[in-house]
């Protein structure tokens, strides 16, 4: 965590502007926004020196992150004017096989035409779309809105599904709406109790740990549950080490003590929940013992767990990926969703559940549309009211809508798929059991990539699109909290490059819906209000004015004389009755256990340096010293047993591919689990290994957990 270059808080008018257009300084032009990449949005202020196209990060002293700032906020001007970025089209060229420059008139000619044969020939549904978490709510809603009235195809969704999705299930399926915290990020720091289930916070959101730091120096209990002892569970008070893909076992055995002991909030269970009697059916086949053979956490700290959380006034419980990306992270989020309530902590102020939304715009991106069974406002789409109000706005028949389509695995690796086009996505790094994927897009007729950097995915492309950067066009986020932000523009995109919405208006024009599709972004905005309007994630009372004077403004919010909702659950849930669900839910083991040939776990995750795939901070250079390669972590034990040495290059295999990689040595692991980060590609790429066995609700994917084994690659 970083409080700013100098040690501390910015604390100038500067750092509360407002307005749209950069301002003019003696010391250059300067605009408020936000930084790039992870859903905190921590703000920040650009500054371009005079004479010079050097832009410069300052800090802002925004709600969130109050001036602070990880090594990639302050480095992320560093890829504006990186000389990889792309400034023109590519073309391949079906004589040598590869990218060549083009010009916007025969890049667009290609993709429209390929585009109108391949419907023509295979029907609408041959070509699908792939969007990004870090698109702004405009850009989602414009893509979303492309491919059903343009395209007229059923078959788009995003890498959000490998981010948000089961969290996203688990809450609309207990509480009736999915936002990742139902409350303002600053009551995390007032907290007595404190749960972090597979969420590494001090690595994948450094100015987050703020929050952290105050609820311990407030004599908070801070508890972890993670297979590893990552840096944020070393800075706990207590530290549960499950078998990776045990989560849920621990959770339903912490629910029945929590019953046996008498802890139980009755009266909140009598009056704004329904279901409990089935849950406590189900919980009492977990008591602590049988749950330490299963998970191998000590029934003491299963008791521990348990009394901390429920004798605290102020608690919560976050979720974050390592509970989530699994073939049962529904469920897993589900029985800790349970144990929230029955201690009855939703909707009560410094109390609540809530998950830990990775991408920037994972939040916002999961609202407007670009889902695969989503219209905007969260509206489901096969919901004939949902699909009657949105076709008004767009100004269609209700019936040319298509219904939903495929997960994005699904989609990323169907047949019926001859075309994509990729809005801010690299899959191809990504995606689970990558290998698959990345022939699959080898075998396309057309792959089309909207990017500004030649990724994995846009180096197979057939057509790549440069488009703007993120302090080059206006627009804006939803935050973790459900909190509408501003990203201001500092200055133009290069000459050569256009925005992500300038590309799909004219492509609709040239396919045939003349200026249905806008390119400014707050015009379509202002047609997004509309959509969501009545929707789960209302923004009709949210405009650009208001977000700039408030500091952002809370979802829902119907009405532009109404404020928005920070705090959701206060007197009932959004669901039918008003009262919140809970699920029974079972453990079951992970989708592929160890074996004599396989004897080893694997799990991924990230690190400080990088993002995501590592498209973008792979190419800046103090990250890239930070964090220079990929490795696998493996304990002092295993190393031994295997014969293997500190930066020794291993092999390591699953049963859909290997990558090599050198060692690092650590305690902090589990002698029978392995970690690898996911942020590099080629022979270093963790998701070659990854399982893509599904979620049978969310269609996640099970990221963290496979079977491997590791060999000394001599």
């Amino acid at each position: 965590m970083e409080a700013g270059r100098g040690g501390g808080v910015m604390d100038s008018p500067l750092a509360m502007l407002a307005t749209a257009a950069p301002v003019a300084t003696p010391t250059g032009r300067e605009v408020a926004t936000h930084c790039p990449y992870c859903a905190l949005q921590c703000g920040m202020t650009l500054r371009e020196s005079p004479g010079s196209t050097r832009v410069e990060v300052l800090p802002r002293d925004f709600p969130t992150n109050q001036g602070g700032l990880c090594q990639k906020g302050w480095t992320a001007a560093e890829l504006l004017d990186h000389p990889q970025r792309l400034t023109t089209p590519l073309l391949r060229d079906r004589t040598t096989g590869r990218l060549r420059p083009a010009t916007w008139e025969e890049a667009l000619a290609v993709v429209v035409s390929r585009i109108t044969t391949i419907q023509r020939r295979y029907g609408r549904d041959a070509v699908a779309v792939f969007g990004g978490g870090g698109l702004t709510n405009e850009k989602a809603y414009a893509l979303g809105k492309f491919a059903r009235v343009v395209l007229g195809t059923r078959c788009i969704d995003y890498n959000g599904r490998f981010c948000m999705s089961s969290a996203a299930a688990a809450g609309n399926r207990a509480f009736g709406v999915d936002r990742g915290l139902p409350f303002p990020l600053a009551d995390v720091g007032t907290a007595d109790t404190l749960l972090l289930v597979g969420a590494n916070i001090a690595e994948t959101m450094p100015p987050f740990g703020r929050y952290l730091v105050q609820q311990r120096e407030r004599g908070g209990a801070q508890i972890v549950i993670d297979p590893r002892a990552t840096p944020t569970a070393r800075q706990a008070t207590r530290h549960l080490q499950p078998t990776p893909g045990t989560d849920l076992a621990v959770a339903n055995a912490l629910l029945h003590i929590v019953i046996t002991e008498g802890w139980l909030d009755k009266e909140y269970l009598r009056t704004r929940t329904t279901g409990f009697d089935e849950v406590r059916r189900t919980v009492a086949g977990y008591w602590p013992a049988r749950v330490e053979r299963i998970s191998g956490v000590p029934v003491a700290d299963l008791e521990a767990t348990a009394h901390a959380l429920a004798t605290a006034d102020r608690a919560i419980i976050l979720t974050a990926r390592g509970a989530e990306q699994h073939a049962k992270g529904v469920d897993t989020v589900t029985a800790f969703i349970n144990l929230a309530l029955a201690l009855g902590l939703p909707g009560r102020p410094g109390s609540g559940y809530g998950c830990i939304t990775g991408q920037g715009n994972g939040q916002g991106g999961r609202e407007h549309g670009q889902k695969a069974d989503q219209l905007p406002g969260y509206r489901r789409i096969d919901d004939p009211a949902a699909r009657a109000h949105v076709a008004r706005v767009w100004g269609v028949h209700p019936d040319s809508l298509p219904g939903p389509g495929p997960s994005a695995y699904e989609l990323l690796t169907t047949d019926q798929m001859r075309a994509l086009l990729v809005f801010g996505a690299n899959p191809v790094v990504s995606a689970p059991r990558a290998g698959r994927v990345e022939q699959r897009l080898r075998d396309l007729d057309l792959l089309v990539v909207c990017d500004f950097v030649l990724s994995e995915t846009a180096a197979l492309a057939d057509v790549v699109l440069p488009t703007a950067q993120w302090a080059e066009e206006d627009g804006t986020m939803t935050n973790l909290e459900g909190r509408v932000l501003r990203r201001r523009a500092l200055r133009k995109p290069p000459p050569g490059v256009r925005t992500d919405l300038a590309v799909l208006a004219e492509l609709a024009s040239q396919l045939g819906h003349g200026t249905r599709f806008l390119a400014d972004p707050r015009a379509v905005f202002e047609e997004l209000r509309r959509a969501s309007a009545g929707g789960t994630a209302d923004y009709a009372g949210v405009t650009w004015e208001r977000v700039d004077a408030e500091d952002g403004v809370f979802w829902p919010c119907p009405s532009v004389d109404r404020p928005g909702t920070p705090r959701l659950f206060v007197d009932s849930f959004p669901t039918p009755d008003g009262r919140a669900r809970l699920v029974p839910v079972e453990h079951r083991p992970v989708a592929e256990e160890v074996c004599a040939e396989y004897p080893l776990y694997l799990t991924t995750g990230r690190v400080l340096a990088h993002y995501q795939s590592g498209a973008q901070t792979r190419r800046i250079a103090p990250l890239c010293r930070a964090a220079p390669a990929a490795f696998v972590e493996l304990h002092p034990d295993l190393a031994a047993r295997i014969g293997v040495d500190e930066g020794e290059q291993v092999r390591v295999t699953s049963r859909r591919g290997e990558m090599q990689v050198p060692v690092r040595l650590t305690d902090t692991i589990r002698p029978d689990t392995v970690f690898a980060p996911f942020h590099w590609g080629g022979s270093a790429r963790a998701n070659s290994l990854t399982n893509d066995a599904l979620d049978p609700t969310s269609r996640m994917p099970e990221f963290k957990v496979c079977a491997v084994r590791v060999e000394p690659l001599r």
